[in-house]
């Protein structure tokens, strides 16, 4: 609720059995004499003095801190005059909570599930370079970048529910959209794929001119995106503040955490739903003779975004029936406001004001009141190097458990999605769950949010460990099985100068000597082949694999060889719980956020704390993270004369560079909530004492007492 000076004004109170009636909510003007009268009278709780005892002990200052008002707003469930009382039964903090976490999980399934799984089917389709597929999941954050001082500025004075429903709206236009050039560019027709690459190889058709005007759907998909950002702008602003202002302090964490657990596990749905879909051939009801190895099929990546597009429509309608307040949200007001963080000057009286924040005028003393508040500059400081890490991390550490363990890129996509889930999820849920069951308030909760980030630096040193590459033959060893010098480079030896080999066609095959091969031309294997009893295809008589037992040529199995990396289990137990305390802390931040600045800031806040979060970690940090790995590359993709992607890394310069990163943001994290724990300072010495004097409903007649409404939220 907002909060402003008492001066002589008579103090206001909602009756809790008035709020209930009708879906009003009503207030009471209590006069001095009143509340001395209404302290004899136990059946009107409404009239009793709201913390008299408190604000005596406290003096003057004490008096004008807080003020208790009525919204005078209906607390009905519905839309505009259409209320009936079947849909009240939703009218709950836990109905809210269902929907918002319908609407999170929808987002990360969409934005970070079903964006990453189809960029590589986008680029086959539609003829994208790298640049431009990177440029379309950017879209996201720069709509985010651009919306957020407007929504969570007015957002946050406003009505907060139809913010929320009209962004759901807005992002479920936006996968619709990003589905459209599957129906407006035509079918998919392309010829069967011409082949394994063996030796003789045959003529290369790579570098062959397939220029096509299928690349302006960037513009399209980009639009997509661009609704993406705008749509999930409320929900992470003003979402996270309407739970928070609905329920009591003490358990804002717990909720806001489901609220969150509920985001993380809508990219794992999206990567399984997504890998599923792209097993069907996108032309659906269609047969083709491609396969799903074939370089050149594409999956049914649109039906995801149609999906989630149709979902988004239906989760939005309840939303928008909710009302701008829940009943008996306004007695939590003044347990927040023992909280806040205090300012030096008398600034914060201005910002107390109801009507504060509702006009443009308000915005630059609302950015310098923020700027003034060390505490919530240290924490978006804080957030941003957390954030630096887990994009950047996010989106290198498959790569990295690809290249460390000789995985493919679904093994590794796949193994690091069984280590985020429980660990990302579960570190989620349960830093609001400590908050809440410690019941942390204040500095403490920054002191958890430091010990957090303190183990998880110490997890970081797990990197300074590698596993020894596999060796591959003209790259880091040479035919002859001898180690190569860095950087000395040649795929091509007398045993497969005859073959014809095109440096375009990667395809890695495991040689029966241990050696890796960059694709079986390189290996010198003729077409002929076998099943073993995996499966796998075998190739006999490859020129350039010597054989083990008895003259002539050995063998060769489709795909890399399997590491034998020892170390493997401790690396993966460090990971997790890198991710776990990482994520631990992400609740109890965002808690600490929100009690260090002000009621009517606090969406504004938060749309600040995401501006700096993205721009200085969000966007920058996988091109951070990018740029140190590419350090790491031993040998580049030749296409048609022009570098491409990394084939393979150096796994020991690979883990350095993580680690160096690591230690340099982890510390910087470190540095920022130790200050910000040190530089903090609550409005009030403790909102122990403000609790206990608030209006209990116990006395009055009909009405829950406190123990039934904590177990009601």
């Amino acid at each position: 609720m907002p909060l402003h000076p008492l001066g002589d004004k008579p103090l206001t109170f909602p009756g809790p059995n008035s709020a209930m009636e009708n879906g009003l909510d009503h207030s009471t003007p209590l006069s001095p004499s009143s509340l001395r009268s209404a302290a004899h009278s136990p059946l009107d709780t409404s009239k009793q003095p709201l913390c008299q005892p408190w604000a005596e002990k406290r003096g003057a200052r004490g008096t004008h801190e807080v003020r208790y008002v009525s919204a005078g707003q209906s607390v009905a469930c519905g839309w505009w005059a259409f209320a009936p009382p079947c849909l009240q039964v939703l009218n709950t903090p836990k109905g809210i909570l269902f929907f918002l976490c319908v609407a999170a999980f929808l987002q990360g399934m969409t934005v970070n599930g079903f964006i990453n799984t189809v960029i590589t089917s986008l680029e086959r389709r539609y003829d994208l370079h790298s640049y431009q597929s990177g440029l379309i999941a950017s879209s996201y954050d720069i709509a985010a970048c651009l919306c957020l001082t407007f929504v969570s500025y007015f957002g946050g004075s406003g009505h907060k529910p139809r913010w929320l429903g009209w962004g759901v709206l807005v992002m479920g236009t936006g996968s619709l959209v990003f589905a459209l050039p599957h129906f407006t560019a035509g079918r998919y027709e392309v010829e069967a794929d011409t082949g394994v690459r063996t030796c003789p190889a045959n003529p290369s058709v790579a570098c062959a001119d397939r220029t096509s005007g299928l690349y302006r759907y960037q513009l399209v998909f980009m639009l997509g995106q661009f609704l993406h950002g705008m749509g999930a702008t409320p929900l992470y602003t003003l979402g996270v503040t309407y739970l928070d202002e609905n329920v009591k302090s003490s358990y804002s964490p717990v909720y806001i955490a489901i609220f969150y657990t509920a985001a993380i596990l809508g990219p794992a749905a999206g990567y399984l739903i997504g890998g599923a879909l792209l097993n069907i051939y996108t032309e659906v009801g269609r047969r083709t003779e491609l396969t799903t190895e074939s370089p050149l099929w594409v999956g049914a990546w649109w039906v995801g975004f149609l999906g989630s597009g149709a979902a988004a429509f239906f989760t939005a309608v309840p939303i928008l029936g909710y009302p701008r307040q829940l009943p008996g949200s306004q007695r939590y007001a003044v347990m927040r406001a023992a909280e806040m963080h205090q300012l030096k000057d008398g600034s914060h009286g201005k910002a107390s004001n109801p009507d504060f924040g509702k006009t443009i005028r308000d915005l630059p003393l609302s950015i310098w009141l923020l700027l003034k508040n060390p505490t919530f500059i240290l924490l978006c400081l804080a957030g941003a190097t957390e954030a630096t890490l887990i994009t950047g991390m996010s989106t290198f550490s498959p790569k990295f458990l690809e290249s460390q363990f000789s995985l493919s890129a679904s093994e590794a996509a796949t193994l690091f999605g069984y280590l985020v889930v429980p660990a990302g999820g579960g570190g989620t849920f349960l830093g609001g769950f400590f908050v809440n069951k410690l019941r942390l308030r204040g500095s403490a909760v920054i002191k958890f949010c430091l010990f957090c980030t303190v183990v998880s630096l110490l997890g970081i040193l797990v990197f300074s460990l590698h596993c020894p590459g596999v060796p591959m033959a003209g790259v880091t060893a040479s035919y002859s099985r001898s180690l190569l010098p860095e950087g000395h480079l040649n795929l091509t030896a007398p045993c497969n100068t005859a073959c014809g080999c095109q440096p375009e066609h990667y395809s890695p095959v495991c040689g029966s000597d241990g050696l890796m091969y960059f694709s079986l031309c390189h290996a010198g294997c003729p077409a002929a082949t076998e099943m073993n009893v995996d499966g796998q295809k075998v190739y006999r008589d490859c020129s350039c694999i010597p054989q083990n037992v008895s003259s002539g040529f050995g063998h060769a199995t489709a795909g890399k060889c399997t590491s034998t990396c020892q170390r493997k289990p401790l690396l993966l137990v460090f990971i997790f719980v890198v991710i776990f305390f990482t994520f631990l802390s992400s609740i109890p931040a965002l808690t600490a956020t929100l009690r260090c600045v002000r009621d009517p800031q606090r969406s504004f806040a938060l749309g600040i704390q995401w501006i700096v979060v993205r721009i200085l970690g969000g966007i920058p940090g996988p091109i951070a993270f990018g740029w140190v790995i590419d350090k790491a590359c031993l040998l580049w993709q030749d296409q048609c004369g022009q570098q491409g992607s990394c084939l393979v890394y150096q796994n020991s310069a690979m883990s350095h560079y993580i680690l160096i990163m690591g230690l340099l943001y982890k510390v910087l994290g470190v540095l920022f909530f130790a200050t910000a724990c040190c530089l903090y300072k609550p409005l009030s010495e403790s909102s122990d004492g403000l609790e206990a004097c608030l209006p209990s409903q116990s006395s009055a007649p009909g009405s829950a007492t406190d123990s039934q409404l904590q177990s009601s939220i």
